[in-house]
């Protein structure tokens, strides 16, 4: 059975723009076309509506920062190319566009140590490797040393690229890509609760 992007946004409870941006991001297997609509089976919606939520409690710390990104769209830019995200791009090309420049709260994000990326609440790559960064203007932080840890191709399933030469890394994107990570923020970094408590 096929569904059209708004049957399918119907199904999963979200916005038809919100999953318009997973069908452009071509991290959905199995898409046809039927004139200018785009058909998603339903096993691809159903799989999409069984991903687990992010096992944020197995982290250290108590906040992790989420980095929400868009459709990739090429930029005039000097050190990169794309800003967001798409499945096509390279592991290069996905590191330049994801590792800045966000407006957030630097040292935050490097003390959660990693930083998922998330697109349209599903997370597609992991950065790890942040405790460095570069201040820009109007409070815009890059992450030079940024590391991508690992990112997805298909969500449905999910398959998963684990990239990082350490092996701690790689296991932090295992846990946590294809899960489903819901944050709110008017910017593009959220920050959110691991459900963790500090002890002394």
């Amino acid at each position: 059975m096929l569904l059209t992007t708004r049957q399918a946004s119907e199904e999963l409870g979200c916005a038809v723009t919100t999953f318009r941006r997973l069908v452009n991001a071509g991290v959905l297997p199995g898409l046809s076309h039927r004139g200018v609509r785009v058909m998603t089976p339903l096993w691809v919606v159903q799989a999409l509506q069984m991903r687990p939520h992010a096992p944020l409690h197995h982290l250290d710390g108590q906040e992790l920062g989420v980095l929400r990104v868009d459709v990739a769209r090429q930029v005039e830019d000097t050190d990169r190319h794309w800003i967001g995200y798409a499945s096509g791009l390279s592991p290069d090309e996905l590191l330049k566009g994801l590792r800045g420049w966000w407006r957030c709260d630097a040292a935050s994000v490097a003390a959660g140590g990693v930083l998922p990326v998330t697109l349209s609440g599903y997370v597609v790559a992991v950065l790890t490797g942040l405790d460095t960064w570069e201040k820009g203007e109007g409070g815009r932080h890059a992450f030079p040393n940024a590391v991508l840890a690992g990112y997805v191709a298909d969500l449905a399933t999910p398959v998963k690229h684990l990239t990082a030469p350490q092996q701690t890394d790689r296991n932090v994107a295992d846990l946590l890509l294809g899960t489903r990570l819901i944050s709110h923020s008017g910017g593009a970094i959220a920050y959110v609760s691991t459900g963790n408590r500090l002890t002394n």
